[in-house]
């Protein structure tokens, strides 16, 4: 069994913990920071894929044991969407599915460039030298998911300040559960008040199926808390792809000659950046499973790596090497079965409004600093540089 401490890693370096337990085996023991006990882990892509979206695996049990975990302030909500099963977990999706399509999130692309426009224009009146991170790619993503999730301009540096909270693992168990019922009290009494909406921003349909009695307002809130959060993973989530295209130049110099790649090239720089730290949410096996010759027992926990699967040779060659020309590139950045990210369409098409407006627009973009002083958050559970010093 391996112990797999919270490591704070510089820059997108891959975690040589996770490394090691690769070459270990396709399932392996992990022991992690927090709660009690140890779980099995699962790198290879297709097993990966199997315990993901398999019902044998439930989230749902989590709530009823301790689990080693990597997050001291570890509180799994009964009612939440990251701890229900399907069909109560498609049921809970299905109410706010509207917002977050392609159609849906087509609706705050315009809002989205504006947005993003106007904060680049601020950045280039005040001139060089910029934090990129607090002038845009922190900014940004805040106002993006606040206007699909219907929260007014005044209360977005609300939403800022709990969401920090709520993912730093520094401030202690009792701070980031505090701002986590802060923001679910917001979101109650928003929900609430929009009960007779007709609009298709995310508070205002789940407004509609409490009103209809589909899901109810606990639930409710539970996934606007969930979604809240997930909005702001696309700070850092972009900053460390930023810090790539700026580290290695003549990967922003491809973007630049040929915009038609970018689409694929994000997809590709997904796959590669380092998303979060060890491992997210456990699953506990229901029955008996065999893994690859591993017996993994009913009432055993399960976590799985979605970064060692996009690394797994066998899907991706020379998966360590970013290629832009990589088709088809079946990565699982946002998670796969049943519990894939709600806002991965929402996360790729502000990606590639950032790519297309600092490349474009900036076409002298470059560190300020040498890239080893670009610091990244520390107690963090999603990897990402706290600040991003640029020059043009």
């Amino acid at each position: 069994m391996r112990h797999w401490p919270a490591l704070d890693l510089p820059g997108v370096d891959f975690d040589p913990v996770l490394t090691d337990l690769m070459e270990e085996g396709p399932v392996t023991r992990i022991e992690l920071p927090n709660g009690r006990g140890w779980a099995w882990l699962v790198t290879r892509m297709e097993d990966v894929r199997l315990v993901t979206n398999d019902p044998r695996f439930s989230r749902e049990s989590v709530m009823e044991r301790q689990v080693t975990r990597l997050a001291p302030h570890f509180v799994p909500s009964r009612g939440a969407v990251g701890f229900l099963d399907p069909p109560d977990q498609t049921r809970l999706r299905r109410s706010v599915a509207p917002a977050l399509t392609a159609r849906g999130v087509e609706r705050v692309r315009w809002s989205s460039r504006r947005m993003l426009d106007e904060l680049v224009d601020e950045l280039l009146a005040a001139g060089p030298p910029a934090d990129l991170t607090s002038a845009v790619l922190s900014p940004f993503p805040i106002a993006v998911i606040c206007e699909l999730m219907g929260v007014p301009v005044a209360d977005r540096h609300a939403m800022h300040t709990w969401t920090q909270l709520i993912l730093s693992s520094s401030h202690g168990a009792d701070v980031s559960e505090r701002a986590k019922e802060e923001m679910g009290a917001y979101f109650t009494e928003l929900i609430d008040a929009r009960a007779e909406s007709a609009t298709e921003d995310v508070a205002s349909l789940l407004g509609a199926a409490v009103g209809r009695r589909e899901i109810s307002l606990a639930e409710a809130v539970g996934l606007a808390v969930l979604l809240q959060i997930g909005g702001e993973a696309v700070t850092h989530n972009s900053g460390q792809m930023f810090y790539i295209l700026l580290t290695r130049p003549e990967l922003a110099d491809q973007l630049r000659a040929r915009p038609e790649i970018r689409p694929q090239a994000i997809d590709e720089l997904l796959r590669y950046i380092p998303h979060r730290n060890a491992v997210g949410l456990s699953r506990i096996a229901r029955e008996d499973v065999e893994i690859k010759g591993v017996r993994i027992r009913a009432g055993d926990a399960v976590y799985v790596s979605y970064l060692a699967a996009n690394r797994d040779p066998d899907v991706f060659p020379e998966p360590e090497k970013i290629d832009f020309s990589r088709i088809p590139n079946p990565h699982v950045a946002f998670g796969f079965g049943p519990h894939y990210c709600p806002g991965g369409q929402l996360a790729r098409m502000e990606a590639q409004l950032l790519v297309d407006a600092l490349l474009d627009r900036l076409p002298g973009l470059r560190l300020a600093v040498p890239p080893g002083q670009v610091t990244f958050r520390k107690g963090a559970l999603i990897r990402g540089p706290e600040a991003l010093p640029v020059t043009w």
